[in-house]
Parts: C-alpha cells; structure tokens; sequence
C-alpha cells in the first residue's frame, strides 16, 4: 500500500538533503493505457489524472506547459491556440498498435529529420508565435481542488533546444547553424522568450513544488551537435531559470536521453538540482552517482529496453533493488524507468516497479 503522499519526500531527495523516510518514485510521462489500466477506468478528466498519481504513491502530479503543448514530441494530442500557427507539422506522425494493454491503434510523433516548418526566413517572419499569456493555466488552478493536502504539481517545461530543431528539422537545423547562424539564434531567442514568460508565471504558484525541464541534445553515443552551441544557446537560459529555482528554493530537473558526460558540468552550473533518467545505454549511472552524487540527485534508470518491457515482474523486482542499494544509500535518488512508462509496458511490470520501491526502498537501505 501507497504511503500518503508527501512533497517534501520529493524536496528532500531532489536537494541532496539526506535520507527521506523513503525512496520516492518519479516519473516525467506515463502513458494513458498503464494509467487506465492501472485504476480499472479511463483517464479522461484532470480529477483522474490527480487519482491515477496519487493512488499508484506518487508524491506529486505532473503538469505540462509552454512549447511542450505545442510540439508534443512522442504521444498526445497538439493544443490549438487562436490566432497561432499550426506547429504540428513540425512532427512526423504514424499511427499502429503499440499498446500492449488496448488493441486501438496509437498516434506516434518524432520530429522531422530533414526541412520542417521554417526552412528559412521567409517562414519564420511568417509564424505566428504564442503569447506566454496565451497558453492555459486553468489546469494549474484547478488542480489544488483534487490534490491532497502533502502533494504538488510539478510543471514539465523544457524545449528551449528542442523547439527551433524540431521547426526546422533536423539536417536543415544542422546546416542553419553553419550557414545561416543569425537565422538559428533570432529562432532560440523567439523560443526563450516565450518560454521564460511561461515559466515566470508557474513557478510562481505556490501550488508548483519544482519544474521538470525536458529538453533532449543526446543520442546514446554523443551529444546532437557541438557543446559550444548549446553553451551560446541553450544553457544561459536555463541558468536564467536555474537562479530563480534556487531563490525560490524549488528543485529544477534536467532531462535529456542520451551521453551527457560531456556537459555534466554545465548542467550542474545552470542551477539543474536534478538529472533524469540517465539511459542505461548511454551512461553508467553508478559512475554518474560516484562523481556527481554530491552535486546532482539522480532519477530513473530503470530499463525501458527490456526490463520494464520485455522482462517479468522478477526481473524488474530485481533490478530495482540493485538500483537503490547502489544508489540510494544517503538520498539522492528516486527510483523511475529510463525514459517514461510508454503504452508498451505492461501493468504487471509497472506495479513491479512501484511494489519494490516500497519493499526495498525504506531507510535505512539493506545491504
């Protein structure tokens, strides 16, 4: 059975404050059939979103702003905003049977890989941009109707790389950095505007206990492009927000797939508490915990390749519990999957996951 919840367990294990009374569990995204699946019942209504994280023992519920809305990079639909460009076309999209719980086939987005909706200046003076007024905050308002007292949302943001990649597309991103280099910084700096304006507003409510920043620069064997372009475009935003974080006292989590040994540094320097879900494929997580166990908790690393998806219950049973007796000894670390709980893995492996943390994560851990 769940503990009740309790946002200060999430605070003290994101603030490398020591040992809460347990391991928590986190997650950016779970998917709406292990959601459905795991309450018995559609996930429909904010109301069922707050009960599906609060049942399965989270401590908080997530809430997604900003560009993110706009440009969904895997699942769910995009939000509609009057009188602003259609950034869907920045998406390629299929749609077949990925769940393992429901037959429907499923809509899957990944982004463009070679020209997409801004080959150049002529498209980009032609986008309609969203105002950071514009987006919808009600969620964020009406959310403290359902949440019990203990609990927080947590705001997912992120896209400050993501967003002019995914407008442009891949290759034509790539070669705007060498050709068109004005093109690419008026593009991350439109993006950080309208970005910085939302968050000035969520973190802002005291409903909001910490901000989930998803921004993915990482393939499994190297960062996407050079670190001296995210250190021009993409860090001295979020250590902008990072210094509002810290003087709010409320915890900033980087994520990013892939090999990010390379800019470990610059993510602690932009005032990140927190970096999730370190890819089993791409980083060792204990090394990761060894050299910046004292400057970063740690989320996730749960495999999403095989354990939580194509393993047993047993298997992930086991696999959690190395995770915590490696790396939660002292706090830091809060037990999740490698990515996100997608539609593929099924319900049996996901309370797995939830029912060992319970069993194997109260302080003190057992050798």
């Amino acid at each position: 059975m769940a503990d009740t919840p309790d946002f200060e367990r999430i605070r003290k294990t994101l603030l490398l404050q020591g040992e809460p009374d347990r391991v928590p569990v986190m997650e950016l995204g779970i998917d709406r059939d292990v959601k459905g699946a795991f309450l018995g019942r559609p996930v429909r209504m904010l109301e069922d979103e707050v009960d599906f994280w609060m049942t399965a023992g989270y401590d908080y519920a997530p809430l997604e702003i900003g560009m993110r809305t706009l440009i969904p990079l895997a699942t769910g639909s995009v939000q509609v905003m009057e009188g602003v460009s259609d950034f869907s076309g920045a998406s390629n999209v299929a749609r077949a049977s990925y769940s393992v719980i429901e037959a429907e086939e499923r809509e899957r987005r990944w982004a463009e890989e070679g020209t997409g909706i801004i080959a150049g200046w002529e498209q980009f003076d032609a986008l309609r941009w969203p105002n950071p007024a514009s987006f919808d905050y009600s969620p964020f308002e009406q959310v403290q109707r359902y949440l019990p007292a203990g609990a927080k949302v947590i705001a997912c943001m992120g896209y400050i790389f993501s967003t002019p990649l995914r407008l442009m597309g891949f290759q034509n991103f790539c070669e705007k950095l060498i050709e068109e280099p004005e093109l690419v910084a008026r593009l991350f700096e439109k993006t950080a505007e309208i970005q910085m304006g939302v968050f000035e507003r969520v973190i802002k409510m005291d409903i909001v206990g910490a901000l989930w920043q998803a921004d993915d620069i990482a393939y499994a064997d190297a960062l996407m492009v050079a670190p001296r372009y995210l250190k021009k475009h993409v860090w001295p935003v979020y250590k902008e927000m990072g210094t509002i974080c810290k003087e709010m006292d409320k915890p900033m989590i980087y994520h990013s797939d892939g090999k990010l040994d390379e800019v470990l540094d610059d993510i602690v320097e932009c005032g990140f508490t927190t970096l999730h879900p370190i890819e089993p494929k791409a980083m060792d997580i204990v090394q990761v915990k060894r050299e910046y166990g004292d400057k970063l908790s740690l989320i996730g690393n749960i495999d999403l390749g095989y354990t939580l998806t194509r393993g047993t219950p047993e298997d992930v049973e086991v696999e959690v519990r190395e995770r915590i007796r490696a790396l939660a000894p002292g706090g830091g670390y809060a037990v999740g999957s490698a990515n996100s709980v997608t539609e593929y893995v099924p319900l049996a492996n996901f309370n797995a996951m939830l029912e060992a943390t319970l069993k194997y994560g109260r302080y003190p851990i057992q050798a």
